[in-house]
């Protein structure tokens, strides 16, 4: 009766934050475009679905998900189980290997199952006539969270401040938006922000407060953020990457039949 309760509330919860959602679409539509809503039963339930949808994930997170992420960085950082003294004074950053090996594969997994990356890796593959490649787009954006994830975590062990890695990041890129094909850097740059979303935010989230209220010295509220940014940062710069490698590629097979020619 207790989960049933909750679930209610947050039902009810859920259902106030989509209506203003609700309002403006059939305001505009009676109001502004003055059109009669179309295949209404059908809207209505689908609305219904949407609701109860939002409602059961976040149930979900609140249940499962959170603590998932946030016992697993609490054990992994556990002080006694890496065999680290708590009253030497320092922190050996090696001895959290498992940390760093566990944050690369929440990062690819969260990230490979995200569902709007798969929409914007379906939209780009059928947009481009199949040039850009949907699990070649997927597993190149995983594999950049995967990155800076474990480089998240790195700094939360280590404590250095947030914005040094922020301004190195964006330094990247924009040095790589110089170099990269013009076609692919608005796709790069939606690629960063389509990681950060339902399924990614909150393992990551558990994992970066778990991990800060675990290693001695860190602040949750200081240090226990800030990975969500490197899940935006990083898959640019692998995306980006990814395009001026195969661009060299390209470049490199097409002179090879010309230095034939003129050697011959």
């Amino acid at each position: 009766m207790g989960f049933i309760h909750e679930f209610g509330g947050t039902l009810l919860a859920t259902f106030w934050d989509v209506l203003p959602i609700l309002v403006l679409i059939i305001g505009f539509q009676l109001l502004v475009l003055r059109q009669s809503l179309p295949r209404l039963p059908q809207v209505i339930v689908g609305g219904f679905y949407v609701v109860l949808g939002l409602a059961l994930f976040l149930a979900g997170l609140e249940k499962a998900l959170f603590p998932l992420g946030r016992i697993m960085a609490e054990q992994l950082s556990d002080p006694a189980w890496l065999g680290i003294s708590q009253e030497s004074g320092g922190i050996d950053w090696l001895a959290y290997g498992w940390i760093y090996l566990f944050a690369a594969m929440i990062g690819f997994a969260t990230t490979i199952a995200e569902p709007s990356l798969i929409a914007v890796a379906f939209k780009a593959n059928e947009v481009s006539a199949g040039t850009i490649s949907q699990w070649g787009l997927r597993i190149t954006v995983a594999v950049g969270v995967a990155v800076g994830i474990t480089l998240g975590t790195f700094r939360i062990v280590t404590g250095t401040p947030l914005y040094l890695y922020i301004l190195a990041g964006y330094l990247i890129v924009t040095i790589q938006t110089f170099f990269a094909p013009k076609k692919i850097i608005p796709l790069a740059y939606d690629s960063g922000g389509v990681t950060t979303s339902t399924v990614t935010v909150p393992l990551v989230a558990a994992l970066g407060l778990g991990l800060s209220e675990s290693v001695p010295g860190r602040n949750p509220a200081l240090d226990g953020f800030g990975l969500i940014a490197f899940a935006s940062l990083f898959p640019i710069i692998a995306v980006l990457g990814y395009a001026q490698l195969m661009q060299w590629r390209i470049n490199r097979k097409s002179k090879q039949p010309k230095e034939k020619e003129d050697a011959l």
